[in-house]
């Protein structure tokens, strides 16, 4: 009878079939361990980035408190409150003479949804901004919430929202939804000039019309 015996002092593993079959997988998983330790690397200094960005952000910010509060001061002065009251007096007359009834109806025509009608329109000038009060009507809650939508969507109209609602059934064929809405209005900054060929054709016009006489 033969015996076979392994005298060796480490037991024979066949290494080579070992990577053969798990090197592969243990380079794809080095590969993905490399690539999220990257990946966090480049998420911590964009973190870095953007607390240095932001910190400094406060700190302009503070030092634009510091001066707004100190010409605060200098106008809460006895000798400048008058001055302050003038000057705030001013700009509310300039604020409310920049408000154009016009401009108003010409900028609500173009959001306005079907079946809705504006029933009053109430400007008011408060915290140095231009706010308006919309009372509408109309036959469901959806078309106000589709003029809230569409005022979001305006560059003329900031923060949109409705206040109050009330249904009123015995109206007959009138509206029964009666909404509320308040928005800050921006109004046109400038007048909108005359494009160059209406102002080419108005200069024909009168070129015409002193040949005619």
């Amino acid at each position: 009878m033969r015996l076979n015996i392994n005298l060796a002092s480490q037991p024979y593993e066949d290494s080579r079939k070992f990577w053969l079959r798990w090197g592969p997988a243990l380079a794809l998983a080095g590969l993905v361990t490399l690539g999220l330790m990257i990946a966090a690397i480049l998420a911590w200094k964009d973190a870095r980035k953007d607390q240095n960005q932001i910190a400094s952000f406060q700190k302009q910010i503070g030092a634009c408190e510091q001066e707004r509060s100190r010409a605060q001061e200098v106008l809460d002065r006895l000798e400048n409150r008058s001055a302050r009251d003038q000057s705030q007096f001013i700009n509310d007359l300039i604020r409310r003479k920049s408000f154009s009834w016009t401009q108003v109806f010409v900028d609500l025509e173009r959001i306005m949804p079907p079946q809705i009608h504006v029933t009053s329109i109430h400007p008011e000038l408060k915290d140095n901004q231009l706010k308006l009060k919309l009372s509408v009507a109309s036959q469901t809650r959806e078309r106000a919430i589709e003029l809230v939508r569409k005022m979001e969507q305006s560059p003329r109209f900031l923060q949109p929202s409705i206040h109050e609602e009330s249904t009123n059934q015995a109206q007959g064929n009138g509206d029964p939804v009666h909404s509320e809405i308040e928005a800050v209005y921006l109004p046109q900054a400038e007048a909108v000039k005359p494009s160059s060929a209406a102002t080419k054709t108005a200069a024909k016009a009168a070129t015409g019309e002193r040949g005619a006489r």
